[in-house]
């Protein structure tokens, strides 16, 4: 009885150590955060580069100048 009564704080002393530290996190975080920053800045360069090659593309022609209907 006595050692499960010892070994119930050693239990909580264990799984208290395995959390990581703030400055742990806060670092990870920091990465993840750069890690996406970074993906989407290529996305928008690739946007970019899609839209400045569509816009290379020629323009439609523009509508014919016949004479507006009477309606009739």
């Amino acid at each position: 009885m006595r050692a499960a009564l010892l070994l119930v704080p050693l239990l909580f002393l264990a799984a208290c150590k395995d959390e990581p530290d703030f400055e742990t996190r806060y670092d990870k975080a920091a990465k993840e955060i750069e890690a996406r920053a970074k993906a989407m800045d290529a996305d928008i360069a690739e946007s970019e580069k899609a839209a400045a090659a569509a816009s290379d593309l020629p323009e439609a022609p523009p509508p014919s100048s016949s004479a507006a209907s009477s309606g009739e």
